[in-house]
């Protein structure tokens, strides 16, 4: 999604790193990440300053794109996902980020929740087995230490709370794209998109 916000040159949201980071925020606050900690989290997330900038993520001042990026955080922030006040409280800073020229938004809710009149929505799947070898190359490449099979596990039991929970659950929109990547490259996917995108005319009329 940032390769091809960068290659249209629009803005980019990653709502993912959004849950992310208010986990995190949370954590060092000493929230409890479930229901009891609810209102205290989406009252946190209310006085956060979040930016995206050059392919970091910053938290005021501080770049927080490596601390957030762990699978702990991760399973962390897919907790606090499954909490109505804090997903409410995120919807408006995601809102905001629409902005000229156009916005690419990654996210499992993107296009059922929060941009359900978006024109293109693609529903990006892959097997959790690629999806873990993808993760693991990353994470070693920042000199993280992770194991295959606990990245595919912590991959599945994420896709299963994701799916299951009752606000906003992991699903395709009606009307969007199915893009299963799992034996493309990023390049390939993206080119696929792009096809997409530029087929459907989206300035006609403008």
């Amino acid at each position: 999604a940032a390769e091809l916000a960068k290659r249209l040159g629009y803005q980019f949201l990653d709502s993912g790193a959004l849950y992310r980071i208010t986990a995190l925020a949370a954590t060092r606050a000493g929230l409890a990440l479930d229901a009891s900690g609810e209102a205290a989290i989406a009252a946190l997330v209310r006085t956060l300053q979040i930016h995206f900038a050059d392919g970091r993520i910053l938290l005021g001042d501080e770049d927080v794109s490596d601390l957030v990026r762990t699978e702990a955080m991760g399973m962390n922030a897919s907790r606090v996902s499954t909490l109505p006040a804090v997903r409410n409280a995120l919807i408006d800073l995601q809102h905001a980020a629409q902005r000229l020229p156009g916005l690419v938004a990654d996210g499992r809710d993107m296009g059922t929740v929060i941009f359900p009149q978006a024109p293109l929505k693609v529903f990006l799947t892959a097997s959790a087995a690629r999806r873990a070898e993808r993760r693991y190359k990353q994470l070693i490449s920042k000199g993280i230490s992770a194991t295959l099979g606990g990245l595919r596990a912590d991959l599945e039991a994420r896709d299963a709370r994701d799916t299951g929970r009752s606000t906003a659950p992991l699903k395709p929109a009606q009307d969007a794209r199915l893009l299963d990547n799992s034996d493309l490259t990023v390049e390939a996917s993206v080119d696929q998109v792009l096809d997409w995108w530029q087929g459907m005319q989206p300035f006609r009329g403008a």
